[in-house]
C-alpha cells in the first residue's frame, strides 16, 4: 500500500483531523471515493481476527473486574492459566481507543505464557468504550492525563489484593499504552519489566525514577514517535538504566496489532512478542 495513505491513516488515528477530512484527503490519494471505500477495511481494525479459539479457552480463567478510578471506577479484563496459584502479572496497556477486542486477545496471549495478564480500560471513568473507533479516539481526548496516570498505577494496589499474585510485576504497551508503559516505569517504584511499542518516550528529568528493566519496539517508518528516541536513550544510557530498543526496519506504526491489515507486519510482530515474553521470563520470574 502507498505509504502516503499510511501516513494518512497515522494521522487521522492520532491527531485532530475529522473523519469528513480523512476520507476527502484518502480520496485524493486514492483517485476517488469508489477507490478509497475499497481501501478503507484495510486500514481499520477488523476484530473477527482476535477471536479466541475453543481450545485455548479451556485452559484459560478470564473476567471482567472493577477497582477504584478517577473520576469514576476503572474495569479491567482479567485472564491467566486456570490452574490457581500466584503468578507474575503483566499490566496489558491499550493503545488510543479504549479496551477492545484486540487488547483482550494480547491480554490472553500474556496469560497462555503463564501469566497473571490484566488489561485497564481507560474510558471505564468516562462510560466504557464506543464500538465506533471515530467515537473512542474523540472520547479519549477529553482524558485527563493526570487521571489516567493514576488510575493505571491503581491497578497495582488492586493487584495486591489477589490471591492468585505473587508480587512480581510487569506491563506492556502499545502506541498510547507504550507511552504509558514509560510513564508507570516513572512512577511504580515496584515494577520489575516495562515493555513499550511505538510509544512516546518519558520525559528525560524522570529517566532517574525509573528503577524497572526497559524494553522499547519501534518501527522504522514511524518518524512521529522516533523524534524522541535519541534523547530518550541517551538519558536511558546517562542514568546507567537497564534497556533493550529494536528498530524493526520497513514496518509501520501499529505493526502489533494484527487487527489492521494494512500496517500488521507478522514477521516484526512475532519477533517483537517473542522478545517481549522472554524479556518478562527474565525479569518476572527468572
Amino acid at each position: 500500500m502507498d505509504q502516503r495513505i499510511i501516513n494518512l491513516y497515522d494521522e487521522y488515528t492520532h491527531k485532530p483531523l475529522t473523519r469528513a477530512e480523512f476520507l476527502k484527503k484518502l480520496a485524493q490519494l486514492t483517485g476517488g471515493m469508489a477507490a478509497a471505500a475499497s481501501v478503507l477495511p484495510l486500514l481499520e481494525s477488523d476484530y473477527a481476527r482476535s477471536l479466541m479459539t475453543e481450545e485455548d479457552s479451556k485452559k484459560l480463567f478470564t473476567e471482567y473486574i472493577t477497582y477504584p478510578g478517577i473520576p469514576a471506577d476503572m474495569k479491567a479484563y482479567v485472564a491467566r492459566p486456570k490452574k490457581k496459584k500466584k503468578y507474575a502479572a503483566v499490566v496489558v496497556i491499550h493503545e488510543n481507543r479504549g479496551l477492545n477486542a484486540h487488547i483482550e486477545d494480547v491480554t490472553r496471549r500474556a496469560a497462555m505464557a503463564g501469566y497473571l495478564a490484566i488489561a485497564p480500560n481507560a474510558l471505564a471513568p468516562l462510560g466504557g468504550t464506543p464500538a465506533n473507533e471515530d467515537e473512542a479516539r474523540t472520547l479519549f481526548g477529553t482524558l485527563k492525563p493526570e487521571d489516567s496516570l493514576r488510575n493505571f498505577i491503581g491497578v497495582f494496589d488492586y493487584l495486591n489484593t489477589r490471591k492468585d499474585y505473587n508480587g512480581h510485576a510487569g506491563c506492556v504497551g502499545f502506541c498510547w499504552g507504550g507511552a504509558m508503559s514509560g510513564n508507570l516505569a516513572v512512577n511504580v517504584p515496584t515494577l520489575k519489566a516495562a515493555v513499550g511499542f511505538y510509544g512516546r518516550q518519558p520525559a528525560d528529568a524522570d529517566v532517574p525514577k525509573i528503577s524497572a528493566a526497559i524494553q522499547l519496539h519501534y518501527a522504522s517508518l514511524d518518524e512521529r514517535v522516533n523524534a524522541g528516541i535519541p534523547a530518550y536513550e541517551a538519558a536511558l544510557k546517562a542514568n546507567n538504566k537497564a534497556y533493550e530498543l529494536y528498530m524493526y526496519e520497513g514496518v509501520n506504526h501499529a505493526f502489533h496489532n494484527d487487527t489492521s491489515a494494512s500496517r500488521y507486519n507478522e514477521a516484526a510482530a512475532k519477533l517483537a512478542w517473542e522478545r517481549t515474553l522472554a524479556f518478562f521470563a527474565k525479569h518476572l520470574k527468572g
